[in-house]
């Protein structure tokens, strides 16, 4: 059987059921534009190790990040163990198949400057939808669940949300709609206790919005993901602070929550991540003027000795 066969059948049997729409048009993607192309017409048992590790090393050439490269492999690898479990191919290579080293990405957030100003500009304007930046900065919500969340998951009384959807916008029929979907993973349903200081401005979005989105718009639907980010852009354009993304507001919150002695059990869960040792990868750091407040601490021995 021609590979091209076995991983359409692949993504259509074993894939598309058992994972989310947006994650199935990913898979799809990636095959028709870096899988196909190159192997689609080899003979499922003609796939050998020189063969696949050739077109890994094609793949890296081409610009691609390690994170997408190492993304493609995984859905060749998984395709081809799969046909060797369903008698498609005798034997498979994807194993021997040499990955480009990951390295985590840079956690990039707002300094204690850029944020206060972020917040005093928020809190001069009063427009409810803006105060979904102040959401973030203290929540540490994705841009995803924000936009996703309703009066119905904020408990005003207790001080709590409950995050249990998100959304993300697609193309259908000619347009982008707002899709709404239940959240990144299973760690990703979880409440959140909000600070007492965030329940005023709460308590004026709610006084302000009719519909039944905490971010709404003029749809029904609430605000669109793209259009949150324009909103966001603009306002850093205005406030002439370097152009980062909305995601930068979650990565920021939980940098200042480090820096405030959150431990990072806690924040793990805050942040719905699948277990500590993920936010410790990703956020054991802490921003420079963080860390020259605490060499200065520690100088103060060598201080207390002259």
């Amino acid at each position: 059987m021609k590979y091209k066969i076995w991983l359409q059948e692949w993504l259509r049997l074993y894939i598309k059921p058992y994972v989310k729409e947006r994650t199935y048009k990913k898979y799809v993607g990636q095959a028709n534009l870096h899988i196909i192309p190159s192997l689609g017409d080899y003979e499922t048992e003609q796939l050998t190790a020189t063969v696949l590790q050739s077109w890994s090393v094609t793949l890296i050439e081409s610009g691609l990040s390690p994170n997408s490269v190492t993304g493609i492999i995984s859905r060749l690898k998984d395709s081809l163990k799969k046909a060797v479990l369903y008698g498609v191919a005798s034997k498979e290579f994807s194993s021997n198949i040499i990955r480009p080293k990951i390295r985590e990405k840079q956690v990039d957030c707002f300094s204690v400057a850029e944020q206060k100003k972020i917040e005093r500009y928020v809190f001069s304007r009063q427009k409810p939808k803006l105060y979904g930046f102040i959401l973030c900065l203290y929540t540490g919500l994705r841009i995803g669940e924000l936009l996703a969340l309703t009066w119905k998951d904020i408990d005003l009384k207790s001080g709590k949300i409950s995050v249990n959807k998100s959304c993300h916008d697609s193309w259908v029929n000619g347009e982008y709609v707002k899709i709404t979907d239940t959240p990144k993973t299973q760690n990703s349903e979880r409440e959140i206790p909000l600070p007492k200081q965030l329940l005023p401005a709460l308590r004026i979005i709610k006084k302000t919005t009719d519909g039944e989105y905490v971010i709404g718009g003029k749809s029904k639907y609430g605000v669109q993901v793209r259009s949150y980010q324009k909103t966001f852009e603009k306002l850093l354009k205005k406030l002439n602070i370097p152009h980062k993304g909305v995601h930068a507001l979650r990565h920021t919150f939980a940098t200042r929550a480090l820096e405030s002695g959150m431990d990072i059990k806690t924040l793990s869960e805050i942040l719905g991540h699948k277990n500590p040792s993920v936010t410790l990868k990703r956020y054991a750091h802490s921003m420079y003027e963080h860390k020259a407040e605490m060499m200065n601490k520690l100088g103060k021995i060598l201080q207390e000795t002259h």
